[in-house]
């Protein structure tokens, strides 16, 4: 079991790495390198007393007795999950997400992606609910509403893995205040705005409107002002409010990523560690937020990080018999922005066809057709099934690949297709199988996405 934050010995780095994530995704993850030197100084000087730099160990991390900064050692894809909160003051919760962005770096080509969902896009929740679509912003909601083992961020978690066919390996929390007060600690953002934003109606924090209107141009905005321009979407759409929240993030990347900024931060410790302590939360480690920013820093910003929009052109307007505006998502379209996002090309398709892996597909839970419905799933994504049937038995609690014979390229597609994790594959005992691979379905696997039928 991956360890968590111990927030109250080292939150100051810890959280300062997840407000970096937050604000700027991958790229912003470089300056944790800075920020940990500056770290150390405020340590050394007795500023944050029994901040240790080594609690928080990894099997993706290797520290050398020497290092201040450890070292990224995992070669398996990283994928992170960042959630904005509409927390308000005056509720007790719990809260739907108002922004959801992916973050992908690959440690071995060093490629980055950012993809953003639309929070009205209309999907299956899995094992809440009875999988009945939903809009995909209830998730976090019903996460904590259920206490669902792992609470909100978990079964947001597992419902991107779910819809999208993508593991997501961490989360980083934020909430609307919190991410105020850290764009003013920062000093601000400079932002580029390309047309007139003027919107009436904008909600303040107690369910009446604070209008809104921002000329084109250079502008300079605090961290309301970054907030409002961030999530505004009168006279346009969750789609362009998508594009300006990555237009933020680059502009907190630019700010941030300064070498002048470190004394600034320093200065700010105290205000910092209040700020963030309750607005900030996270499933990383800290020495995985260290190695991993320190390893983003190698990532070229200009050429090797993809950005996009899950948009209107992959989905459809649909209203509920609820009377609600829904995204109906259309898979084969989001299937295409996934795979530009995360890198995955022709190339790398072909490679994996190439194989010509035998693939037998086994069912090892009690839910009938199992095997046959992912059978079909897998068959659409280009995977080739000789066989699927009823495991030996139906209690298998984890879904496992069993390599009989070498398929690394099939291999990583049923990884991410699946969600399987690196350790739930395994090394097969019958090299003289008719079959390369064999994909025992466990407890664990919630199921092939679902397209909802307006």
């Amino acid at each position: 079991m991956r360890k968590r934050f111990d927030r109250r010995k080292s939150f100051f780095l810890t959280a300062i790495g997840a407000l970096m994530l937050v604000l700027v995704a991958i790229g912003i993850v470089a300056t944790l390198f800075v920020l940990t030197i500056g770290r150390q100084m405020l340590s050394d000087s007795g500023v944050l007393p029994g901040v240790s730099a080594a609690e928080g160990a990894s099997p993706n991390v290797e520290r050398k007795p020497w290092q201040l900064i450890p070292t990224w050692v995992g070669t398996d894809r990283v994928t992170i999950l960042l959630l904005g909160i509409d927390e308000r003051q005056q509720e007790s919760g719990p809260w739907r997400t108002d922004t959801m962005i992916l973050v992908t770096l690959d440690p071995v080509t060093m490629k980055a992606g950012i993809l953003s969902i639309p929070r009205d896009l209309w999907v299956p929740i899995p094992d809440v609910g009875n999988d009945q679509p939903q809009r995909i912003n209830t998730a976090h909601f019903l996460g904590d509403l259920y206490d669902y083992p792992g609470g909100g961020p978990a079964l947001a978690m597992k419902t991107v893995e779910y819809n999208f066919g993508i593991p997501v390996d961490y989360y980083v929390r934020i909430n609307f205040q919190g991410f105020i007060k850290l764009i003013d600690l920062i000093g601000g953002i400079d932002v580029y705005v390309d047309k007139p934003i003027n919107d009436p109606t904008y909600p303040d924090n107690n369910y009446g409107y604070d209008p809104l209107y921002i000329e084109p141009g250079w502008h300079h905005f605090d961290g309301e002002m970054a907030l409002k321009y961030a999530r505004s979407r009168h006279g346009s759409s969750d789609f362009d409010r998508a594009r300006r929240q990555q237009q933020v993030i680059l502009a907190a990347l630019d700010r941030v990523a300064s070498l002048d900024l470190l004394p600034q931060l320093a200065k700010n410790a105290d205000e910092i560690y209040a700020t963030l302590e309750d607005s900030v939360s996270s499933n990383m480690t800290l020495d995985e937020m260290l190695a991993l920013g320190n390893l983003a820093l190698q990532v070229d910003r200009e050429h090797d990080i993809r950005y996009a929009v899950i948009d209107q052109s992959c989905t459809q307007n649909w209203v509920t018999p609820n009377g609600a505006q829904v995204l109906i998502p259309i898979r084969e379209r989001i299937r295409e922005v996934r795979d530009y996002v995360f890198w995955e090309t022709d190339e790398d398709i072909q490679q994996q066809q190439a194989e010509e892996a035998a693939i037998e597909l086994l069912n090892g839970t009690t839910r009938i057709g199992l095997a046959a419905t992912t059978s079909q799933y897998l068959e659409k994504e280009g995977l080739t099934i000789a066989h699927f049937d009823n495991a030996d038995r139906q209690d298998y609690a984890r879904t496992t690949i069993i390599v009989n014979r070498p398929k690394p390229q099939t291999v990583a597609r049923l990884q991410s297709l699946l969600g399987i994790p690196a350790e739930q594959v395994v090394n097969g005992s019958d090299p003289a199988s008719p079959y390369d691979l064999v994909v025992i379905l466990g407890a664990d696997y919630a199921g092939p996405p679902a397209t909802p039928t307006p």
